[in-house]
């Protein structure tokens, strides 16, 4: 499974996904709140989704749900997890009739209460009649009852550590507590019944282990009569084992560095902690509704791999270029980004062996694994037909001639067979094709019965042109610091309207991009400078998510001036 970003409604897109291919699916779906703050990007295809939702009510909603994570349920693996984030305006109609329904109350593990915030903003009038809602539920299912988990332990609380870890040893400084080392059921649990430090009693231990426990000095009798006790190191201990109720992660303030702008935003703890206990490295993640990334970022940290899915443009692309700002590793794994729309300009000057890999499976076909050794063909069809790709325009004859050949090394004996019986013999790919090229492959099928296709990159996928964009400045004037204020204004255009503009303020061209500021909706920033050169950076998104960049170097030193 390739890293994936995919734009599009979550039930299409899980509908072509294999099946029993994911390790764990979290889900965050829009609440069932009747409000519209539920509407965050505010984009196309954000609205058209929340209207279809919520044109019929709880059941409309319930039923919404439901034919989506049966979808997920088809995808996930046997030994699989989901989470399904909620909070209490539908988490019961949730429960009982769309997972207990999906995937049968037997597999359900637990109902996680994740307190968000100790506080809240709420209504504290005189006429409040309720208490305020500072918990989100989380439901975790499994798909059967053989499934992969971890268990997490919290770090111990002040308050424990007071109460139990009271010992402390001279000679190392470790911290201990006293725990019993009496055998439970005595006699009729098999534990053994002998004398320590003038003690009978029946033991956890053999007498040749307690033996090695005192010669250690791990046994200690705190007053002459007492019955002995064992020593527990603190730092052996992994902590209290996680339970349901997490009330150790924080809603995200408005000053966190997490903060990417998005309201509803989840703390990256509180998904590392769903990932680190149901899935190992290398394993699958997918999150149909990733709104702000953060599951995806997470999985892609921790090593897994993921699949990111929403209907909305700006979900994508802030999303995108979140990952793009962590991943400054030069072994970072790349990841794919599936939209509505492609722009011609970076698909034609595209990585070669990515775009082979990329068309080839918009086609439906299969790419090659390895760019030598391929015989000239970049992949096939499901049915083995080779296909080879090229990243230009206009192809000439030549091109054909040489891949009648590769075709014929590929086929082998067959090769005669495909003639005689009318048959496909192989498929081209290309942004468009010259005279040359198309008389030659009429020519091969009328008079040899070769027949090879041709297939335009606007064929398999939509091309349009990149939003255009123009970034000027005014010069604010010094502050009281000598600081000088320059105010930013991009413009852009484009045939399906802009969505939003993203800054970087430290552009470096060998890092690329790295959003300072990840959505502005107006396109004008101000910042503040001294003197110094500095290149600024701004990109627009259109509403297909096709974007343009522009790069401004300015020096200011008494004057400013841009280049």
């Amino acid at each position: 499974m390739m890293n994936q970003l995919i734009l599009g409604d979550c039930l299409e897109v899980l509908k072509k996904l294999d099946s029993e291919s994911v390790d764990l699916i979290y889900l965050d779906p829009p609440f069932f709140s009747n409000r519209n703050y539920e509407v965050i990007w505010g984009d196309k295809g954000e609205v058209r989704s929340f209207e279809d939702r919520w044109s019929g009510g709880v059941e409309h909603y319930i039923s919404w749900l439901k034919e989506r994570v049966e979808q997920m349920h088809r995808v996930l693996k046997p030994t699989g997890s989901i989470f399904l984030h909620c909070d209490w305006h539908a988490n019961a109609y949730i429960r009982v009739f769309v997972l207990d329904k999906v995937f049968s109350p037997q597999n359900f593990r637990n109902e996680i209460i994740w307190k968000r915030a100790d506080t809240i903003k709420g209504n504290f009038g005189q006429n409040k009649k309720t208490f305020d809602s500072n918990a989100d539920t989380l439901f975790f299912y499994t798909k059967n009852g053989d499934y992969t988990f971890e268990e997490l332990y919290k770090p111990y609380s002040e308050k424990y550590l007071e109460n139990f870890y009271k010992h402390t040893e001279p000679e190392t400084g470790r911290i201990y507590r006293l725990i019993s080392m009496i055998g439970p059921g005595g006699a009729a649990k098999g534990n053994p019944f002998y004398e320590v430090m003038g003690i009978s009693r029946y033991w956890r231990y053999s007498e040749a282990k307690m033996k090695v426990l005192i010669e250690k000095g791990f046994v200690i009798q705190t007053r002459k009569g007492a019955v002995p006790q064992r020593k527990q190191y603190l730092d052996e201990g992994k902590g209290v084992a996680l339970q349901s109720i997490w009330d150790d992660i924080s809603a995200l303030s408005a000053t966190s560095k997490e903060r990417i702008g998005y309201p509803t935003q989840k703390p990256e703890s509180l998904l590392e902690r769903i990932i680190q206990c149901v899935t190992r490295e290398g394993d699958s993640v997918l999150d149909p509704f990733i709104g702000g990334g953060t599951t995806v970022a997470v999985a892609d940290r921790l090593n897994r791999q993921w699949i990111g899915i929403d209907s909305s443009v700006a979900a994508i692309k802030v999303t995108e270029m979140r990952l793009q700002k962590k991943q400054t590793d030069i072994f970072a794994k790349p990841f794919s980004v599936q939209l509505h729309k492609y722009d011609y300009d970076t698909l034609r000057y595209k990585d070669a062996f990515e775009f082979e890999k990329f068309i080839v499976q918009q086609f439906g076909g299969i790419s090659n694994a390895k760019q030598r050794g391929d015989l000239g063909l970049d992949g096939k069809t499901q049915d083995g037909i080779p296909i080879q790709v090229k990243r230009s325009d206009a192809i000439g004859r030549n091109v054909i001639d040489n891949f009648q050949s590769a075709c014929k090394r590929y086929w082998g004996i067959q090769s005669r067979d495909f003639e005689l019986q009318n048959k496909t013999y192989g498929i081209i790919i290309a942004f468009s094709f010259g005279k040359g090229a198309i008389e030659e492959v009429a020519r091969l099928k009328n008079q040899d019965g070769v027949i090879i296709e041709l297939k335009k990159v606007d064929e398999i996928i939509p091309i349009e042109k990149k939003p255009v964009l123009a970034l000027k400045f005014n010069d604010l004037g010094l502050d009281a610091k000598n600081q000088r204020e320059i105010e930013f204004i991009a413009t852009a255009e484009s045939n399906s309207g802009i969505e939003f503009f993203n800054w970087d303020f430290h552009y470096l061209a060998e890092k690329g991009f790295q959003a300072d500021i990840m959505l502005d909706k107006g396109g004008k920033q101000s910042q503040k400078f001294k003197a110094g050169t500095y290149v600024i950076a701004v990109k627009v998104v259109d509403n297909d998510g096709l974007e343009n960049i522009e790069v401004m170097t300015l020096k200011i030193n008494g004057v400013v001036s841009s280049h």
